[in-house]
């Protein structure tokens, strides 16, 4: 009998233990940020026209109408204050992640966020958008290169945004369409917006399916590292409103949008509900 009490107090706190452990660790917030990606982390077209204003951010900006990661961050924890970097680069592709981390690690943060892909899914065609095992062979090579700088780093990886769904809100929009046309934006989906010929049906699938493979490689690639946490497709999941794009390029997220960025982000990351 007092074998077995024995057992059972033994069971009890290895159970406390672990209650105890999981929520340190899940109160354990980092004292430093970087933000790697495209023109979406940049925050592009929310500022001065046609340029970066990565004040805007959804990762690292310190615009109080955003309430980006790093202010979530902050109000959590004062350390973080004045350590967020946005090394994210505007016209960036999945090739140039590892650069990016490699920053990231010079800058010894202990919180990463990338949202990347998006110009590999918007080409000037389809031919010439990324190959899926290239996509995946890149974001490996990055997470290798950042796990390998900082290896008690925490990676938050966001799914690519549906670009499809662009097209489905302003196909119809003769603004947008003159927009896309003149600035040539992301023609591998929105070449020829009102077109109902087969061939540019079919060619808008095929987009959105790429779109779909690079958030599985991102899935995949992610869940290799305990360093890691995807979202879920969270983003691409997330059926953003008009209000939520711009309406300078009719692309790229409003100041309404990298909002909505940074709220449906911030729910699936580390220390979301």
């Amino acid at each position: 009998m007092r074998h077995r009490r024995s057992l059972i107090t033994l069971a009890v706190v290895a159970l406390l233990l672990i209650a105890l452990s999981t929520t340190a660790s899940a109160a354990t917030y980092p004292n430093s940020i970087a933000s790697t990606g495209d023109s979406i982390t940049r925050a592009f077209n929310t500022g001065f026209l046609f340029t970066d204003a990565p004040a805007n951010s959804w990762s690292t900006g310190t615009n109080l109408t955003v309430s980006s990661h790093y202010l979530r961050l902050l109000a959590l924890t004062p350390s973080i204050s004045g350590k967020n970097y946005n090394d994210a680069r505007s016209g960036a592709r999945m090739a140039d992640l590892s650069g990016q981390m490699t920053l990231a690690g010079s800058q010894h943060v202990k919180y990463v966020t990338v949202l990347m892909g998006g110009n590999d899914v918007c080409a000037s065609n389809v031919d010439t958008m990324t190959p899926v095992q290239t996509f995946h062979d890149q974001f490996a090579a990055a997470m290798g290169t950042v796990v390998g700088g900082l290896p008690n780093v925490r990676v938050f990886v966001a799914s690519i945004p549906d670009v499809y769904h662009l097209w489905e809100l302003f196909h119809d929009n003769a603004t947008a369409v003159f927009v896309w046309s003149v600035f040539r934006i992301c023609q591998s989906l929105l070449a020829n917006p009102q077109s109902t010929a087969q061939p540019d049906v079919d060619r808008r699938a095929a987009v959105r399916q790429r779109n779909i493979d690079f958030n599985t490689q991102l899935a995949l690639v992610c869940a290799a590292y305990l360093q890691c946490r995807f979202d879920g497709g969270a983003v691409f999941n997330y059926a953003y409103a008009a209000a939520d794009v711009s309406t300078r390029d009719y692309f790229h997220p409003s100041l309404t949008g990298q909002a909505r960025l940074a709220s449906v982000t911030w729910a699936a990351s580390y220390w979301g509900p």
